[in-house]
């Protein structure tokens, strides 16, 4: 049985990305303990680039906020899902907010072995996803983790678009492969 974390970076706790990656937990939960967190529901300051965690006695960040709570949660996690709406090219911004706070000494202390991807995104122009896929093989290579999968669904605007689609089915699959 793993651990898995799944980050939902969206502002809607019921839209498209959330519904997404309440399916692909709810497969996931048949063989796994599953935690979801709504980046929404924390208070997290993007990084200041001040490189205190490098420095100091306990790799901790200056910045007191809600991070703290989301590194206790990913110390315990073997799998990280990331689901995202995708705007503008890349992911939500408070999403980005707490990758760009992982990027500290602190993540050594981390056993996660693999990560997820779930995007939706309002279009389906081609190539839509191919910046933030690539930044995830990137840091997929960087860090030696595990590719549990990618799901991406455009043509998803408003809350409830993605209702019957087969990508909540293929979520479902995915969570329920996890073993």
């Amino acid at each position: 049985m793993s651990r898995i974390a799944i980050l939902v970076g969206s502002m809607r706790e019921r839209g498209n990305s959330a519904t997404l990656a309440r399916s692909f937990a709810r497969g996931a939960e048949e063989h796994n303990e599953v935690r979801i967190l709504f980046v929404s529901d924390y208070a997290i300051g993007p990084c200041t680039g001040c490189n205190s965690c490098y420095t100091s006695d306990d790799n901790h960040c200056v910045l007191r906020d809600d991070m703290e709570l989301v590194y206790d949660e990913l110390r315990l996690a073997d799998i990280v899902v990331v689901a995202s709406p995708v705007y503008f090219y890349g992911l939500s911004s408070s999403l980005k907010a707490l990758i760009d706070r992982l990027h500290a000494p602190l993540r050594t202390s981390f056993n996660i072995r693999a990560l997820g991807l779930l995007l939706v995104a309002a279009t389906d122009i081609p190539h839509l996803f191919d910046p933030i896929l690539m930044q995830y093989k990137m840091t997929l290579d960087f860090f030696h983790l595990g590719d549990i999968g990618t799901i991406t669904v455009g043509g998803v605007r408003d809350e409830g678009d993605i209702i019957g689609n087969p990508a909540l089915d293929e979520a479902y699959r995915l969570g329920k492969s996890l073993k």
